[in-house]
């Protein structure tokens, strides 16, 4: 049974490893709570600031009213607080640790809200697909992995981290490791606040479609030993965190609707056809509510054209998001006393009133917004950009920690490569035997790290770069 007690622990990853407790600065303490802390820390970061140039739906796009992945992810983490404020009102009258600790339930949820997507490479989830096809098309690669046979090395942790790859477990790594500050522990955040934001709680080769905390996995054969002591500190065991439910419906409740909103922008999609399809496929009380709220909002304003179109998707927008909330706090509550035994396996929106208009969004969005030419037309350049520097960091990154003489250029390519990855590579590399880790499993990582770390816009430049000269 989970315990609120255990699951809003402030112990440290640095602790976690048997490091000294963090300094606080005078009267901080008094101030800010641990769980304020890993907020700031998460606002002020480099990968949070990166999002800025990262796509949300549509890459390199110049209409900066368009979401990038920066905007949406501040708007998933205002949904995610909002949720979290509904739950803990509703757990606080039977739990007198959260009752005790106000605050730090929707705090922890709107830090899992801001950093839900820093582990995504450039152009978005097609930059996902792309480093793993990349690997599915070098098999050789894994030759050094476990296995006597191809079959047995492709299908081990080490191999499907890779071939199947995964940004929400990259996110792990930033926090953890990559995002240097003081010391080889990251961002050193309380062990509350990484537990919630393990959306997937499993390792790559034990994944199950059947549950959606199973279905991806949330973490790299590098962070084993992290979330291990992580689920030990929280008492979490295999179960999800309770307040990872609702930040994955703060999520879906998030690009469900503005995914929409930008793609009536980019004309892609128009009202009418949205309209129409809700009424189709999501007809009910809770739809005729939101279209009401939402005729009645604009209505009066006798807009036409394209300023209308624009002005009908905000609106329903924002009274779409009003209606999920609720019904993704209704589902929270049914559900709790399962969420709690850690027997839940479902998400609380599909099982929620809300599930048949969250569906339908996401039907729509995928047949005019995402499949649009532009969106595709990009994501193709974006996938060729990345097998080409995937290419060229591979060269150098395959000689590290050996012997072999490095040629002129894969030394070059060494030296492009960011100098904090080189070093926790160089280190992992060092103790890899004693890790059980393949070695070249954390050169694959470096490159991945690298490519990760990119903006769209810092991709495509330095692609030009080296391929015009």
């Amino acid at each position: 049974m989970l315990t609120w007690k255990n699951l809003l622990s402030t112990k440290r990853v640095r602790e976690l490893f048997g490091g000294a407790t963090s300094i606080r600065v005078t009267g901080d303490a008094t101030t800010r709570s641990a769980f304020d802390q890993d907020y700031g820390r998460a606002l002020f970061s480099t990968p949070v600031r990166r999002l800025q140039d990262k796509a949300q739906v549509f890459p390199l796009e110049p209409n900066d009213s368009v979401r990038t992945r920066l905007t949406h992810s501040l708007e998933v983490s205002s949904i995610a607080r909002g949720l979290g404020e509904r739950a803990e009102h509703f757990i606080a009258e039977k739990d007198e640790w959260v009752s005790k600790n106000r605050g730090s339930l929707p705090t922890i949820a709107a830090t899992c809200g801001l950093i839900h997507d820093i582990g995504n490479p450039p152009f978005g989830h097609a930059g996902e697909t792309a480093i793993s096809t990349w690997f599915e098309k070098r098999i050789s690669v894994f030759e050094s992995f476990p296995g006597s046979t191809i079959k047995e090395k492709t299908g081990t942790q080490f191999a499907q981290d890779f071939l199947n790859f995964e940004g929400n477990a990259q996110t792990q790594r930033l926090l953890s490791s990559l995002q240097i500050l003081a010391d080889k522990y990251g961002l050193n955040m309380i062990s509350g606040t990484l537990s919630a934001s393990l959306k997937y709680v499993v390792s790559s080769d034990k994944r199950n479609s059947g549950r959606a905390d199973s279905k991806k996995h949330g973490y790299f054969a590098s962070e084993n030993d992290l979330i291990k002591k992580i689920k030990e500190e929280v008492a979490t065991g295999d179960a999800r965190n309770p307040i990872a439910f609702l930040v994955e419906a703060a999520d879906d409740i998030a690009y469900a609707t503005v995914d929409l909103e930008d793609g009536i922008k980019k004309d892609c999609l128009d009202w009418g056809t949205l309209e129409k399809r809700l009424k189709k496929e999501a007809k009910g009380p809770l739809l005729d509510a939101i279209l009401k709220a939402t005729n009645d909002k604009i209505r009066p304003a006798k807009l036409k054209g394209k300023a209308h179109e624009e002005a009908m998707s905000i609106s329903f927008r924002t009274n779409a998001i009003i209606h999920m909330t609720l019904a993704t706090t209704a589902a929270f509550e049914t559900n709790y006393a399962a969420i709690m035994a850690g027997e839940y396996g479902n998400s609380l929106l599909k099982d929620s009133q809300a599930n048949a208009l969250t569906s339908t969004c996401k039907a729509v969005a995928a047949e005019y917004v995402y499949s649009a030419p532009q969106t595709l037309k990009l994501e193709l350049m974006g996938r060729k950009i990345i097998w080409d520097l995937l290419d060229l960091y591979w060269e150098a990154a395959q000689l590290i920690g050996t012997n072999a003489k490095w040629p002129a250029f894969a030394k070059r390519a060494h030296e492009l490569i960011s100098r904090n990855y080189r070093e926790v590579c160089a280190d992992h590399i060092k103790s890899a035997d004693k890790a059980g880790v393949p070695a070249d499993y954390y050169r694959m990582q470096l490159i991945t790290d690298q490519v990760c770390g990119m903006t769209d816009t810092f991709a495509v430049t330095f692609h030009r770069e080296l391929m015009n000269g």
